[in-house]
């Protein structure tokens, strides 16, 4: 309870890029690319000939959210995330459903 014993000086300002003051320049890059996967996995997926791009996309949304998650410092990385995770994870396996990762190039 060290927190306890400090005076209480008036709260943060509300930053967008982290929430203890410190630069996590890792952290924010694997955020933006999951983000950005999972949106991409997301929106292809409602697309049945789009199955291999939605698949894959979402195959390393996945891989990169959960290393993030792993290495998150701050409650707003987890958060963006986890959204992101779940619009990867959605767009993976509605991915795998029409088609899969390889849509019958292997047999």
């Amino acid at each position: 309870m060290a927190q306890a014993m400090r005076p209480q000086s008036s709260p943060p300002p509300i930053s967008l890029f982290s929430t203890d003051g410190k630069p996590h320049p890792l952290q924010d890059t694997l955020m933006a690319v999951t983000l950005i996967l999972g949106a991409v996995a997301f929106v292809t997926a409602f697309f049945h000939h789009l199955h291999l791009l939605s698949s894959w996309t979402g195959l390393l949304g996945i891989l990169t959210g959960a290393y993030g998650q792993f290495i998150s410092v701050t409650t707003r990385e987890r958060f963006a995330l986890i959204i992101g995770l779940g619009a990867a994870g959605i767009g993976f396996f509605l991915g795998m459903a029409h088609g899969g990762l390889f849509g019958g190039w292997l047999g």
